[in-house]
């Protein structure tokens, strides 16, 4: 198992950082690896509503399930990947600071097959791509006008 942890501080209400990131439906605007993310269960964004994923690695498409397992707006969204090469069980924490919104994120990344020989490799490689994901999500968002204003 390899265990991902980080955090970054985003320029926008915490309100506005949870909704964006809950809806996996935007990842592809801030995540240039993803080519698709579609909500696949009915009704509001919140605790046990999936996604079906894909992300391009190495050329070649990954296809991902994602479950929201936990959801508390707007402070706590937590998540199961699964895909066929790994697992992940993925917490994200929303904080309002002075500066926006601190958002934290801890994972668990269980390999299957060959890869759980890659366990420090894998964690090595998450961690540098979740920092890269949410930069650029900061970016995004921190370029976005501010509504109302």
């Amino acid at each position: 198992m390899a265990r991902i942890e980080g955090e970054i501080t985003i320029g926008r209400p915490v309100e506005v950082v949870f909704d964006y990131v809950a809806d996996q439906t935007n990842e592809p605007q801030y995540n240039p690896k993803m080519v698709r993310a579609e909500k696949e269960t009915a009704g509001p964004i919140g605790k046990g509503v999936r996604f079906r994923s894909a992300v391009r690695s190495a050329g070649r498409t990954a296809e991902m399930l994602i479950e929201n397992t936990g959801y508390d707006r707007p402070r706590l969204l937590a998540s199961t990947t699964t895909m066929k090469q790994m697992d992940i069980e993925y917490t994200l924490k929303f904080e309002p600071v002075a500066q926006g919104t601190r958002m934290r994120w801890s994972g668990e990344v269980r390999p299957k097959g060959g890869l759980r020989l890659l366990g420090p490799l894998v964690t090595w490689m998450g961690t540098r791509q979740e920092q890269r994901i949410w930069s650029s999500l900061k970016g995004h968002l921190e370029s976005a006008p501010v509504a109302g204003g």
